[in-house]
């Protein structure tokens, strides 16, 4: 998982108020390590999205987004009956966050409208 793609998301965290979701940064890394990049997070933003481990890459054969022993980066939406509604393979999604949230509020909406 890259770091700056996780600063770059906090860093833009009220870019997402007002969607009623419920956030989760996925990784195959243990609970542990989890736990301190989590806590670093809120130390430096005053809060951090909960982090999931997903070290058998469930979550991630479920999107799509399995590549052999790790994930692809990106981003994905579920519905509230647990099916993918989208996903986006992406390297640099934190990077071009604007083009990433674009496409999420999208998405959103069609859920919602």
């Amino acid at each position: 998982m890259c770091q700056q793609q996780l600063v770059q998301l906090h860093q833009n965290l009220d870019e997402l108020d007002g969607m009623d979701v419920n956030m989760y940064i996925l990784s195959n890394d243990l609970p542990e390590q989890q736990l301190e990049l989590y806590q670093a997070l809120e130390q430096e933003f005053g809060k951090s999205v909960d982090f999931v481990s997903d070290t058998n890459l469930e979550v991630a054969d479920l999107f799509g987004m399995k590549n052999g022993e790790v994930a692809y980066r990106g981003y994905g939406m579920l519905d509230t009956e647990g099916n993918v509604v989208f996903k986006t393979v992406n390297d640099h999604w934190g990077e071009e966050f604007d083009q990433s949230i674009e496409e999420i509020k999208e998405e959103y909406d069609k859920l919602t409208n």
